[in-house]
């Protein structure tokens, strides 16, 4: 058995059959085999590009099998995946890939599908990448794009709507080829706890995030500062957003600030190392317990008093708080960079349920947050049902530009920031997730109502 083909076997099996997460489940099974160094590496490229062509290698296999791929033995499928992604996403010599996809289908298939998978492979190796996507996805339409960078095909429909809206029409093929392209790992240098100098030995400052660090390789849990609390691992767009909250208007004494959905806690470490400098203080809340526990491990080295992590329903909150963040529950279509398997997750009828919940959530934010306070609604999708959809209905609120925010926190121009008076980034132009980020002020601080 070549153990790192079974451990992204193992690894694709675990997303496709038992839900999981692939990013959680590798390192386990990583473990569980004893896997390290360049077989690691090996297993993780495996998997993770496997589950992100998945869409494309459905196409091809469906040719190579001659029947659609819903209709093989699960199992099957996912090595004939596995098999194909070698061939065409990884330069593996097809005489090994063929075999080694062949020995793993007969560990975990039964040796009554080798010579099946044998003359699939076969078929499939037959061909050059290139002269498979002329096949199978020809002409630039919509359905084509979807099978040739591997989106479902309502992503690439809301993907097109939502670059159209932001005034980047001519860019869809550039977005979709970012988000096939694995992101580079960012640190934050949480301010206060660590200098982004003393940081910037793992790797290059980012170019927009005043506290961004883009490791140069390795493992990021060997950093010291990682095992410490005073960094972390965090997406530059998500540092991006948290601190224009701050930037947007000066801070006074003895805020108060909430975090509404703070798990797994990374907006809430950036926020609490941020109301520490300013002698603010934070309550980040989580309605799930084992992300609160998340959260409280990743404030674990702001000072004490700082970070109170709350459990329950952010619609329950009461009011009073200065600045409010709301990264709120999402399609995750912002990060599929990073999440090879979210693509396939959602559907367009989870659109619905979500929008509710979201504009339930800033409903609340808006009861919650001061006279003359600022919310932060942010989503990691650039949907727009989800942004630009769930703002526009925003009551008690006055929309604010957050150009001029996130140009001081990042010393560019504010025309740098698109349209506005929301911003959205971009993996393709901004190298960060597809964040969103709409800046509101509660109105009534010149009538003496607010903070006292």
């Amino acid at each position: 058995m070549d153990r790192a083909r079974e451990a992204a076997f193992r690894c694709v099996r675990a997303v496709q059959a038992d839900d999981a997460y692939a990013n959680l489940a590798l390192p386990g099974i990583l473990a569980q085999l004893s896997l390290g160094g360049r077989d690691a590496a090996f297993a993780t490229e495996l998997a993770y590009g496997t589950l992100r062509m998945r869409g494309l290698y459905d196409a091809i296999i469906a040719k190579g099998a001659n029947r659609a791929p819903e209709t093989l033995d699960p199992a099957v499928r996912w090595c004939l995946w596995l098999g194909a992604h070698q061939v065409l996403g990884m330069r593996v010599p097809a005489h090994a890939a063929v075999s080694q996809t062949v020995s793993l289908a007969r560990e975990n298939a039964g040796e009554r599908t080798a010579k099946f998978v044998n003359a699939v492979m076969r078929r499939i190796s037959e061909r050059t990448r290139e002269e498979w996507i002329a096949l199978v996805a020809p002409g630039a339409g919509r359905d084509a794009l979807a099978t040739r960078y591997s989106h479902p095909t309502w992503v690439v429909g809301q993907l097109q709507d939502a670059l159209t809206a932001d005034g980047r029409a001519g860019e869809l093929e550039a977005l979709l080829e970012a988000d096939n392209t694995p992101a580079a790992v960012t640190l934050v240098a949480r301010p206060g706890l660590i200098g982004r100098d003393e940081l910037a030995a793992a790797g290059e400052p980012t170019a927009l995030s005043p506290w961004g660090v883009t490791l140069a390789g390795g493992d990021p849990s060997t950093i010291g500062a990682i095992g410490s609390g005073t960094a972390a691992v965090q997406d530059e767009g998500s540092q991006l957003v948290a601190g224009a909250l701050v930037t947007a208007q000066e801070v006074e004494a003895d805020e108060r600030w909430l975090d509404m959905c703070a798990g797994p806690g990374g907006k809430a470490g950036l926020l609490g190392a941020l109301a520490a400098q300013h002698g603010a203080t934070l309550e980040a809340r989580e309605l799930h317990p084992h992300r609160a526990d998340l959260v409280r491990a990743a404030v674990r080295a702001i000072p004490a008093g700082t970070v109170t992590v709350s459990v329950g329903d952010a619609r329950d909150l009461d009011g009073g708080f200065d600045r409010v963040l709301l990264d709120a529950p999402c399609t995750g279509l912002g990060a599929l960079r990073r999440r090879p398997e979210a693509r396939w997750r959602r559907g367009g009828d989870d659109l619905d349920e979500l929008v509710t919940l979201q504009r339930q959530l800033l409903a609340t934010a808006a009861r919650v947050v001061r006279p003359g306070g600022l919310v932060a609604y942010i989503t990691c999708s650039p949907v727009l049902a989800e942004t630009r959809d769930v703002v526009a209905g925003a009551r008690g609120l006055d929309t604010i530009d957050a150009r001029p925010a996130m140009a001081l926190l990042t010393n560019t121009d504010e025309s740098d920031w698109g349209r506005g008076p929301h911003i959205q980034l971009w993996p393709h132009a901004h190298a960060t997730d597809a964040m969103f980020l709409a800046l509101f002020r509660r109105p009534g601080a010149e009538d003496g109502t607010a903070r006292q």
